[in-house]
This record gives structure tokens, sequence and C-alpha cells, in this order.
């Protein structure tokens, strides 16, 4: 595999995908396959969510195409907001009105689990697969850092006293749920 089409519009993303990736590939964003940056994503699950954007960004340009989603999963709240986290707070996806209404949702409660997860979705003409990662942690009381994005200020993982958005972004990667599916992918392609 020589070019890749990673398929997201979100900044963050393609800068963390882009330094796990081996050197060699290149990757290309939806922009430069002239995609919009915004595909699809009417699934139930995080699995469903990253194959409807692989699918339809691999069947409109026909290069390999890795896409993702990924979710927050509240133990509080039954699960949430799951395959909504982009959303949570409405549709124009804002991270700071998604993580408020988050921290919200829990004061006063004990009880803060949480896990990330992330599903990568590959399609190319050898067909569909998918890669797990995930990371269990806690949701804080409030947000900490300005490095990484999305809920990253806010949640703390095990074993860790920095929040994902205190890190720098090698120790991020080397042990978020996006850094675990990309290792899972990379054997995929080292096979």
């Amino acid at each position: 595999m020589q070019r890749l089409v990673l398929c997201t519009g979100n900044p963050g993303k393609v800068a963390e995908m882009r330094a796990l990736l081996p050197d060699g590939i290149d990757l290309l964003s939806l922009r430069d396959v002239e995609l919009p940056d915004d595909l699809p994503e009417t699934g139930e699950t995080l699995e469903a969510n990253a194959l409807q954007k692989a699918r339809y960004a691999f069947g409109s340009s026909g290069i390999p195409c890795l896409a993702d989603d990924t979710g927050l999963e509240v133990a509080a709240l039954g699960g949430a907001p799951g395959v909504y986290s982009a959303r949570y707070a409405g549709e124009a996806k804002d991270p700071l009105a998604n993580m408020a209404k988050l921290l919200r949702e829990l004061e006063g409660r004990t009880d803060r689990r949480a896990r990330f997860r992330t599903v990568l979705a590959l399609v190319d003409a050898d067909g569909e697969r998918t890669f797990e990662g995930q990371v269990s942690g806690v949701i804080t009381v409030q947000a900490m850092g300005t490095g990484g994005f999305g809920y990253d200020p806010i949640f703390l993982p095990e074993g860790s006293a920095l929040t994902f958005a205190q890190m720098e972004p090698g120790s991020k990667n080397a042990l978020s749920h996006r850094g675990r599916a990309m290792c899972r992918f990379l054997d995929h392609l080292a096979r």
C-alpha cells in the first residue's frame, strides 16, 4: 500500500494518524481526492460508521481508504455519549459544548468511569477489515490541558496522572484508543 485516503476532516485525527503511519505511505486527505470533509455517519455503531465512510470514499476514489469512528462511553450514563460523541451537544459538533454537557450530566456523581473506543475500517480492492482499540479511564471534574482535541481535556486514562490533553502527542499515541487501533492496522499491513 503506497497511498491511503484518511477519511476525516478532523485535523487532530490527521496529525495523530500521520505520526503513527510508517514512512512510504502517502497519506491523502478527503480534499486531496475531492470529497467533502464531513462524510455521512448514519450507523448505530462505531463499526458501521467507520465502514460507511471508508466504503463511500473508496467507491469515489478507488484508492485504499481508512476511516475511523470514536466514541466516549461513560458508565454512569449507560455508555453515552458513545456513537453520538461528536454531536453530543448538537449537530454543530462543538467540542467545548460536548464537554460542558458531559460535565453537567456528571455533576455530583462519584462513578466517573469511562472508556474511549476507536474502530478503524480499511476498505480497498481486497475487501473490508476493521481494527478496534480502547482505553479505560475516568472523566475529570474540570478540563485540564490544552493539547489534543475533543474530550481529551476531561479524560484521564488509567495509570496516568495526566489527561490526554496534558500529554505530549507521542505519549498520547502510545496509550490511546486510536493508537491501539492503529497498531492493529499496522500489524495487518506488515503481513
